[in-house]
């Protein structure tokens, strides 16, 4: 008996092995398991809390909601940020209860203790009655890690995660070319869904569900296995590779007209589709011809340091555990699921779009549709499943979340059975044990 080679293509460099953990349903479904995570998984990895354009000014804050916790970022006179828990040192009560503001000092609506944007107490009401002396000056608000990459703002709970930039690696130098830092962020949309977190996050460490749940992509996006690389870092995260402006070899793309939105995509730089009919393949190389060539003066300035691959591509990178970020020639979106505070069996999911600066540009498409270039252009909550949109491709990803969250309850669910190319998502759920199972 002979065993065939997988179809699917991982890099060689980076390929680590799997063990094979049963992938079972309780990490789904258990109170126990959401407690684990909370305890050993959570405050052991970096998390995003906002972008930069939000903090300008000293007294600036953004607060990101993450389960029961809440955290506070606040820019500092010195130019740099702070990241504090947002609980009131007096008594526990939230302090900041907007996502987003200004203040030249942090004051709890309680009592009305007031802190500098250091988190320095500097307000109480009756400091002499304090058995210890007065409090301000002393009394400070309880800090966390804080950093930045390109234009976002990173937390982090626990001192002995590694710094940043070597927790995000190899994507921080995988993404330079793009010129992220003064991207904007134009759609900041979430929503609350009835399935646990690692659900999608299992869907974006996998691109087999591609034809079945985004047959639309296929005219335009290559998701044949032979042309798909995926890898497997060091760092814990995974990454995929895919053609763009190119139709799957899945599918006879090539023995016909070259189909939309390809054609559409090909007019834009001046290049006539019906030249490709019978070869819609090559479109990916004259895009890139094309761009090369007309780019700057179209206001792309970020071209230049971008490498042929990325002018086309899609790059999709999934961090662990629980962010994604999809790298488009023209767009940078941001995935996530996030735990909910209290019911393993539901989640919180959030997609931002950033777009480059270019000039002369008011308008950008977008996953929902013709936007203002500017910040939060579109910033919405909803609740899955009540029409409003949080992006045509997302909403098919969140479709399978609530009868996969259901089947996962039954008696009959006995285990995973994955194909080579969800070794991605093998791999996710090994560490996840290594994180809730083994204390890490």
């Amino acid at each position: 008996m002979t065993v065939e080679q997988p179809m699917s293509r991982y890099s060689k460099e980076f390929d680590p092995p799997v063990r094979g953990d049963t992938i079972t349903a309780d990490r789904y479904i258990s109170k126990e398991w959401m407690a684990l995570e909370n305890e050993r998984l959570w405050p052991k990895v970096w998390h995003l809390g906002g972008v930069l354009a939000e903090l300008e000014e000293e007294g600036d804050f953004i607060r990101h909601n993450f389960g029961k916790e809440s955290v506070i970022m606040v820019k500092q006179a010195d130019g740099g940020i702070k990241a504090f828990y947002n609980t009131c040192p007096h008594r526990g009560n939230r302090l900041i209860l907007g996502d987003a503001g200004s203040t030249p000092r942090i004051t709890c609506g309680y009592h009305g203790w007031q802190f500098d944007p250091d988190g320095t107490l500097v307000h109480v009401q009756d400091p002499d009655d304090f058995p210890g002396g007065n409090p301000c000056g002393k009394t400070k608000l309880s800090e966390l890690r804080c950093d930045t990459w390109g234009p976002f703002v990173f937390w982090c709970m626990d001192d002995d995660v590694a710094p940043l930039h070597e927790w995000l690696s190899p994507f921080p130098e995988r993404l330079a070319g793009y010129g992220l830092e003064n991207w904007i962020r134009v759609i900041n949309l979430s929503a609350d869904c009835e399935f646990n977190w690692k659900i999608i996050r299992d869907n974006f460490n996998e691109s087999y569900h591609l034809p079945t749940i985004h047959p639309e992509l296929s005219t335009f996006i290559n998701d044949g296995l032979p042309d798909t690389l995926f890898e497997m870092y060091p760092s814990g995260h995974n990454s995929m590779w895919m053609k763009g402006h190119q139709p799957t070899t899945r599918q006879p793309f090539d023995a016909g007209q070259v189909p939309a939105p390809l054609d559409a995509i090909a007019g834009a730089w001046g290049i006539n589709p019906d030249d490709y009919n019978g070869h819609a393949g090559d479109i990916r190389q004259a895009v890139i011809d094309a761009k090369r060539k007309f780019g700057k003066e179209r206001g792309y300035t970020n071209y230049d340091s971008m490498t042929d691959q990325q002018l086309v591509d899609y790059f999709h990178c999934t961090l662990f555990p629980n962010l994604t970020i999809t790298m488009s020639p023209e767009q940078c979106q941001i995935l996530r699921t996030e735990p909910h505070p209290t019911d393993p069996e539901k989640c919180v999911f959030q997609h931002w779009c950033l777009y480059p600066p270019v000039e002369g540009m008011t308008e950008v498409e977008t996953p929902i549709g013709p936007l203002p270039l500017r910040h939060d252009a579109a910033h919405r909550h909803s609740v899955y499943g009540d029409g409003v949109s949080v992006g045509y491709v997302a909403d098919q990803d969140l479709s399978i979340g609530t009868t996969q969250q259901q089947g996962l309850n039954s008696r009959g669910f006995k285990g995973c059975i994955l194909p080579n190319q969800e070794k991605r998502v093998q791999r996710f759920h090994e560490l996840l044990n290594d994180y809730v199972k083994g204390g890490a």
